[in-house]
């Protein structure tokens, strides 16, 4: 087999596997960005908290119309919102930390929305919902997808001083006047999109691992907030398009796939990362004690 029938051959033979690439990519070039705000912000946590939080929606559109893509969609976007909402309040009027009662929502949320698909869908619908069809993606769903990564990526292109100045002095904003607290609702409105847009691609287990992993490693390579954005999407992208063809040439789950892509990014990225890679910091230590060794041998001289 040559190289450009084992990169190339199945996305050009096969229009599935063209649809699937192209959800994937919009879905990451979006997402990346994103987990960049919430890796600064320190609520990784919440990304996976939200995912499951649109679950219940999710269900009950399915209990209502079936595999209806709309129903899902507005079922999720209303009990993304509530979620984020009522965790946010929660926080504000009890001593509970805003990460515990996210925690508590999404698993009370997860429970909820497995137990409603089990009402009245198969096991595979729940397999579907739960992780994903990328290697079914209609029209409605692709265009969805796209969509909102066109509308997440201006938003953030419009968004960015702002974010960047709350993940630094999110006091500071809150002293100027309200620019914080409608930055941080805007925000949340478009990581609730990009969730339940996703999950139609990778499921609701396993979308935020697209938004997390490349944002997460692409701060072990660039400082800028604009380079991680741009790289988180780069890495996402390349997660999306190794984890589509392992999935066509081993026969495996085209979901996890991507997902597994995008873990061993990150896990490079740990190693071999220039700023603050382990590699980087033995050497550094190693230098470190060669230093200290030299010193010690010219005192005793």
């Amino acid at each position: 087999m040559d190289l450009w029938s084992l990169l190339a051959q199945p996305f050009i033979d096969y229009g599935f596997m063209r649809r699937a690439l192209a959800g994937a990519l919009a879905l990451a070039f979006a997402a990346g960005p994103l987990g960049v705000f919430l890796v600064l912000r320190r609520l990784s946590l919440m990304g996976d908290a939200m995912a499951h939080a649109i679950l219940p929606g999710v269900a009950v559109g399915f209990l209502t119309a079936g595999l209806s893509m709309t129903a899902m969609t507005l079922g999720g976007m209303v009990t993304g919102v509530a979620v984020a909402v009522l965790a946010g309040l929660v926080s504000r009027m009890t001593p509970l930390r805003e990460d515990a009662s996210f925690a508590a929502f999404y698993l009370v949320s997860l429970g909820l929305g497995v137990l409603l698909v089990s009402l009245k869908g198969t096991n595979m619908d729940l397999i579907h919902v739960l992780f994903g069809t990328v290697l079914g993606l209609g029209d409605a769903a692709l265009i969805l997808v796209t969509v909102v990564s066109s509308v997440t990526l201006l938003a953030l292109a419009a968004l960015l001083r702002v974010l960047a100045m709350e993940c630094l002095d999110p006091g500071f904003l809150r002293a100027e006047g309200r620019a914080g607290a409608w930055a941080h609702i805007g925000f949340l409105l478009l990581l609730v999109m990009n969730l339940v847009a996703g999950f139609q691609v990778l499921g609701t287990l396993m979308v935020v691992g697209i938004m997390m992993l490349p944002a997460t490693a692409a701060r072990f390579w660039v400082r800028p907030v604009g380079s991680q954005m741009v790289l988180a999407a780069v890495l996402g992208a390349l997660a999306s398009y190794a984890g589509l063809l392992v999935s066509y040439h081993a026969d495996v789950p085209a979901s996890p796939a991507i997902i597994l892509g995008a873990g061993a990014i990150h896990f490079i990225s740990v190693a071999f990362g220039p700023h603050g890679g382990i590699l980087l910091a033995v050497r550094e230590a190693r230098a470190r004690r060669a230093r200290l060794l030299q010193s010690m041998k010219e005192r005793s001289q």
